[in-house]
């Protein structure tokens, strides 16, 4: 369990809140709307009202108290860039902040934030990656060239193993685990000898260039 300060209750922000209730995490949520304040209590530990730019106001948070603090703030990149560097200079340990383009990336980073998360982004490049191929089932980006890709097994690889599809001496990728079944858990101990199945699917690592010469899209 974690203890989190959330600024900013947007539909992203939001979603985050709904994300880390799940998790069981401490919440404190903070917004200068109060309907979008009220509309979270119901999974907030607390929730405070007020500007995330006012020192005073922040300082009143106890920032040192919680182990990451995030900025979901998207409709003001100034009270954003601001919010993120007045809780690095009160103490925060982890600063996460919303990024809608690489330029707020940048003054972000240099403004406090640890890390810096592109929601837009990701859900364009994951929405683009569907609309391609089908055998795309999911995926996570781990920095900004490579990422974990779960992918249905393609016909032409069923009943061969991993030694004899060799994907990493021909594509450049490494596989993570395999999925037997749609709705099973991934299994990390991987038999490179044995068949692989259909109706299976592959976690790898790669790029989306490695991708797409693997998918042949």
């Amino acid at each position: 369990m974690k203890s989190v300060l959330l600024v900013g209750l947007g539909r992203f922000g939001r979603h985050i809140a709904e994300e880390l209730y799940k998790l069981n995490n401490r919440i404190m949520v903070v917004d200068k709307d109060e309907t979008k304040v009220n509309s979270v209590l119901s999974i907030a530990t607390n929730a405070q009202i007020g500007d995330s730019t006012d020192r005073e106001f922040v300082s009143s948070l106890g920032i040192g108290n919680y182990d990451a603090c995030i900025v979901a703030i998207g409709d003001n990149f100034q009270s954003s860039l601001e919010t993120t560097s007045l809780l690095k200079e009160l103490g925060a340990h982890r600063v996460i902040s919303r990024a809608s383009s690489e330029v707020h990336e940048k003054f972000l980073l240099r403004n406090g934030a640890d890390e810096v998360i592109f929601p837009e982004k990701e859900f364009a490049t994951w929405t683009a990656l569907k609309c391609t191929s089908a055998s795309v089932l999911d995926f996570i980006q781990i920095d900004g060239n490579y990422s974990i890709f779960e992918i249905n097994v393609p016909s032409s690889w069923v009943n061969k193993s991993l030694i004899q599809l060799d994907l990493r001496k021909k594509y450049d990728i490494n596989i993570l685990g395999v999925k037997a079944h749609k709705n099973g858990p991934m299994d990390m101990h991987i038999d490179p000898a044995a068949p692989l199945q259909e109706g299976s699917s592959l976690y790898i690592v790669g790029n989306m260039k490695q991708l797409k010469k693997l998918l042949k899209i």
